[in-house]
């Protein structure tokens, strides 16, 4: 199992809608996430810096094949134009990343 930790901004004026979109997450959605192997997932929400923090669990052995079928499912993409239009994407993000990941640096089981 890996943990994976990411952030990103979420713009003032969307906070609402970001929250009503998960407070009903598609069903389609959280069955692509399941079936890619994500566990435990979590997004926190730290205002007034409207910062977002996702925390899954990785139980698969290929995450880039995973992440794959999750951004090739025609549901997902479809859910992410809600989504993403709310997200401000971090300056220092790496080449390709759209969520900046984090590194773990402590972990208490």
């Amino acid at each position: 199992m890996q943990r994976m930790g990411m952030v990103i901004g979420l713009k003032p004026e969307k906070v609402a809608e970001y929250k009503r979109l998960h407070a009903d997450t598609w069903p389609s959605v959280l069955e692509r996430l399941t079936k890619s192997h994500i566990r435990n997932y979590s997004i926190f929400l730290k205002e007034p810096e409207n910062l977002l923090f996702s925390y899954w669990e990785y139980h698969g052995d290929d995450f880039a094949a995973d992440a794959a079928r999750i951004a090739e499912d025609p549901e997902t993409v479809r859910w992410w134009t809600h989504t993403d239009p709310c997200q401000v994407p971090l300056s220092t993000r790496k080449d390709g990343e759209f969520w900046a990941r984090m590194e773990e640096v402590f972990h208490l089981d």
